[in-house]
């Protein structure tokens, strides 16, 4: 038998009876309570405000009270452009089905469509955000939900637009299955640990479909980041893991599926790349495995720019890119084994799956191409053929210990 103090179960009757005795209060154009900051006023802990259809010129609404604002048939809030439409200052809040537009821009403070500050246990799902600045942004706060929300922004240049889903100094929230498109950034994280993000959609973007620094211990699965300015930039953060993404058709000379910068100890596992200007572009990042992901038809698939060391790449399918590994030094200090490579042209007598003859997947050209970019015209040609048989017999410039000495006959599941 478990023995409960006295406190505690005077606690527990405590939120039972606010739970007994919590209200629903309507508000629509034509009923008693017209507005939704005359609800939220008139309302007591842990009440219902249901919103009915309609139209409601609002912002600077602010929830400082344990609250549901329940929208109905996507009552529409607008904000004229006044500013941030809804503050949360409490916890236990759930906003849920408001459809929110017109958020006032600034150069001097973030107007948000909804941002929680210093809150916890909140929830924020089925809302529709349009003509924003910022989307949502939780600040200081924990325990929450972002789900099922989807974020339109008209965002034309970085510097008078914001970002659709942000995250400062925030842990343990659950980013799930939103839409985020045309916003500076889909999707951005800063000193914010113990996060999931995952089942989103970020495409469309003016920068990047992910951004994040400083972030640790965060998982990030079965997301989808396509077409965005720059890709997804993932920065100074440790124990990150990423599986089952797709990172696809983010083209640029500045852009690639995921760019890795001062990333240790990581997972990225069973991701797709494909058809990136680079897949992936990784500096000074450390003991990251890298597992059973798909490189499909990318400029170059990985392009390690330097300081990366123990980092393993094993089971992964390269297929089809124009570069498999770019290397920025002759020296090499990562494992790649059990690779299936497209570009592979070796045999398998004892046919055991493995091919006989070792890999080397960085190419002269590959080097070439990195100190002098014009030379790319060169690509396909007889010159770049001929270079790279020279250097395959006897490498000078790349690496001599960077091959798979396992390379696969056929695709890795």
């Amino acid at each position: 038998m478990t023995f409960r103090s006295p406190i505690y179960l005077i606690l527990l009757l405590l939120l039972i009876s606010e739970s007994l005795f919590a209200k629903a209060l309507i508000v629509c154009p034509s009923c008693e309570i017209k507005s939704i900051k005359e609800g939220i006023a008139l309302a007591a802990d842990f009440d219902t405000l249901l919103i009915k259809k309609g139209r409601y010129h609002e912002f600077n609404i602010q929830i400082t009270k344990p609250l549901s604002l329940i929208g109905e048939d996507y009552p529409i809030v607008d904000g004229e452009d006044n500013g941030e439409i809804i503050t949360v200052q409490a916890d236990n809040v759930t906003i849920d089905g408001l459809f929110i537009i017109n958020v006032g821009t600034s150069y001097t403070a973030d107007y948000a469509a909804i941002r929680v500050v210093e809150s916890e246990n909140f929830v924020i799902q089925n809302v529709v955000l349009e003509k924003l600045f910022f989307g949502i942004y939780l600040e200081k706060s924990k325990n929450g939900r972002v789900y099922h929300n989807k974020i339109i922004g008209d965002a034309v240049d970085e510097y008078n637009s914001g970002n659709g889903i942000q995250l400062w100094y925030s842990k343990n929230i659950e980013v799930e299955q939103n839409i985020v498109q045309h916003v500076r950034d889909g999707i951005y994280l800063e000193f914010s640990d113990n996060i999931t993000i995952a089942d989103n959609t970020s495409a469309n973007n003016l920068r990047y479909g992910l951004h994040f620094m400083f972030s640790n211990d965060d998982v990030y699965t079965n997301n989808t980041f396509e077409n965005n300015g720059a890709g997804v930039a993932v920065m100074f953060s440790k124990r990150i893991k990423m599986h089952g993404n797709t990172f696809q058709k983010n083209w640029g000379t500045a852009a690639f599926g995921m760019l890795l910068k001062e990333i240790n100890d990581a997972e990225i596992s069973g991701n797709t790349f494909a058809e990136n200007t680079v897949g992936i572009n990784i500096e000074g990042s450390n003991r990251i495995i890298y597992k059973n992901n798909d490189f499909i038809n990318n400029g170059w698939a990985i392009k390690v720019r330097g300081a990366c060391y123990a980092n393993s790449f094993v089971k992964n399918n390269f297929l089809y890119n124009s570069f498999d590994i770019s290397y920025n030094g002759n020296l090499n200090d990562n494992i790649f084994n059990t690779n299936f490579w497209s570009d592979y042209t070796g045999y398998d007598l004892d046919k055991n799956g493995i091919g006989d003859v070792p890999y080397r997947p960085v190419k002269l050209f590959s080097y070439i191409v990195n100190r002098t970019p014009e030379t790319i015209v060169l690509l396909r040609s007889l010159f770049m053929d001929i270079i790279d048989f020279s250097e395959k017999v006897s490498p000078v410039f790349t690496p001599d210990n960077l091959l798979d000495v396992n390379p696969l006959m056929k695709k890795s599941k």
